[in-house]
């Protein structure tokens, strides 16, 4: 027996408010990559503007704490769900690896004077690591357009800082601290699709940043002397680097882990550099040459064909 008109209105209306918000979650997750892109891009030229006034370390130990601080504050009031011990366990290597060590590497790799155009080169070998883990360990079958978009983000990449990575005094710390930096994101992006999906992100980054940031107090008292020059660039280095990279970012950047293949989430790194360039060009007035910019095309090519659904 059909509803009457007024019954099939309802119904509609129904039914619309309950679309309403999964077509609100399907443009977030369509809009997510390419903020996330720009964001974590960003974080870079801060990093640049903030480090010639504090030590690497001593500068990460601030960041850690201003977010933890903002963290408890909205923890306090929404009281989010806290994982159990299992849970509290995952968080705490989730944040040891995508926080403490890959930050900490990056950090002091540009410190022990190894180009960010290097340091840069070397994190972008992260999607075909990311892809080769996953192919073999998560069951995410990485097929032949994608291992030829993984190779072409390299090149793109390579293209982007070629001007710009010329060695010259970087000691065999800063490759080292650049490679660990690699293999810290990369073990830390799996790891946290694999174990860390189901806790409540605002508990999660609680802990994450609580663990990076006890490394990196520990670091800065072992190996720094704590200088702090406060200069309004350092505040606002700070302030961008605090409220944009590491809350902004860091939730994009689990947003879509949780929703999207691993190496289609870290094929977006190798847009990272040209992005960077970009921003580089305009706030710092550096060079951007025509080899860059064929790079960056080179790179969206890559990231196409990884990323690219066939029908």
């Amino acid at each position: 027996m059909g509803l009457p008109d007024g019954g099939n209105q309802l119904n509609m209306q129904a039914l619309g408010k309950r679309s309403m918000p999964h077509k609100r979650e399907n443009l977030a997750i369509y809009a997510a990559p390419a903020l996330f892109v720009v964001l974590w891009a960003s974080g870079f030229v801060g990093a640049k503007f903030g480090m010639p006034y504090v030590e690497p370390l001593t500068f990460l130990t601030l960041r850690m704490g201003a977010v933890v601080f903002l963290l408890a504050i909205l923890a306090f009031i929404t009281r989010p769900t806290w994982p159990d011990l299992a849970g509290f366990k995952h968080s705490i290597v989730a944040g040891l690896l995508v926080h403490g060590f890959y930050l900490g590497g990056v950090f002091i790799s540009i410190d022990r004077r190894l180009p960010a155009g290097l340091s840069a080169l070397v994190v972008s070998l992260q999607p075909v690591l990311t892809s080769t883990i996953a192919n073999r360990y998560l069951g995410e079958r990485v097929v032949a357009r994608q291992w030829l978009g993984l190779a072409l983000g390299i090149g793109g990449v390579y293209l982007v800082v070629a001007d710009k990575t010329v060695a010259g005094e970087a000691t065999a710390i800063g490759w080292i601290a650049a490679l660990c930096a690699l293999i810290a994101i990369t073990v830390g992006t799996l790891y946290q699709k694999r174990f860390g999906g189901g806790i409540d992100w605002r508990a999660a980054l609680i802990i994450q940043y609580s663990s990076a940031g006890v490394l990196f107090a520990v670091g800065s008292l072992l190996f720094e002397n704590q200088r702090i020059e406060w200069t309004i660039e350092l505040i606002g280095a700070l302030a961008w680097l605090v409220l944009v990279l590491s809350l902004g970012a860091v939730w994009l950047l689990y947003f879509l882990i949780r929703r999207t293949a691993a190496t289609r989430v870290t094929s977006l790194f190798y847009l990272t550099p040209a992005a960077t360039a970009l921003m580089a060009w305009a706030l710092l007035g550096e060079h951007l040459g025509m080899l860059a910019l064929i790079g960056m095309a080179v790179c969206v090519v890559g990231v196409f064909l990884v990323n690219w659904r066939a029908a």
